[in-house]
């Protein structure tokens, strides 16, 4: 099954076109080769957003990971804003995650000794930006994501939905042109993962970035322009 065009948004030229070929990937186990994607084949233009959703163990996550440069592609083809990912080393891998995407988990991922306002400047710190521009991008990030008067709390003082909206001002901090989420919402009762999805999706509108949401939520991937399902590593109609 290949996967259609998916359209964009009116600032898509910010946005990162997705072409997804042939693409194959296993893991080796003591009990031998697990397949997670066959020959997966997926375009998604600039700007566009779709939902991935699927079982358990269907390959959602591995997909997303390679979407994301954070598992080198074994067989197929992707590329993401024009670049083939598959032949790029470990520091191009690393650069593309830098400069090109944002990452917004289920479990946040923020480091739990830096305030909400550290945790976003780290991904700055990181594409070397300077201490001032940082603490500018930094408070201002915090602002949209309605948590400037939250800047100086650590993780643990903060609430679910307070952590996950600092995980996106994280994401969006070197204002990518693909944000991937998987699970944003998993955590997160009824009317906080609205407003999580509202976020996420109003910085795609904003930055006409292209939004990948990797969920098991029936009614949240109902909110995309897309929807795919992924059953033992294929599409399934």
């Amino acid at each position: 099954m290949t996967a259609s065009v998916v359209r964009g948004t009116e600032t898509a030229e910010h946005g990162a076109a997705i072409k997804v070929a042939g693409v194959r990937h296993a893991y080796r186990t003591a009990d031998g080769e697990v397949v997670a994607l066959r020959s997966l084949d997926l375009d998604v233009a600039a700007g566009g957003y779709i939902a991935l959703s699927g079982p358990s163990g269907a390959g959602k996550s591995t997909f997303l990971a390679l979407l994301g440069g954070l598992e080198p592609v074994q067989a197929g083809s992707i590329s993401v804003a024009g670049r083939d990912l598959t032949d790029l080393d470990g520091d191009e891998l690393a650069t593309y995650r830098r400069e090109t995407v944002g990452f917004v988990f289920q479990h946040y991922g923020l480091v739990t000794m830096l305030t909400a306002l550290e945790n976003v400047e780290l991904a700055l710190a990181l594409s070397r930006v300077g201490r001032g521009e940082r603490r500018r991008r930094g408070l201002e990030l915090l602002a949209a994501v309605g948590l400037a008067d939250r800047r100086d709390h650590r993780p643990a003082a903060l609430s679910g939905g307070e952590r996950q909206r600092v995980a996106i001002a994280r994401a969006i901090a070197n204002d990518p042109r693909l944000l991937l989420a998987d699970e944003p919402t998993g955590n997160l009762d009824e009317g906080v993962a609205t407003r999580v999805l509202d976020l996420l999706e109003g910085m795609r509108e904003t930055t006409g970035c292209t939004l990948v949401v990797v969920t098991h939520n029936a009614a949240v991937a109902a909110r995309a322009a897309a929807r795919y399902r992924l059953i033992e590593g294929r599409w399934s109609a």
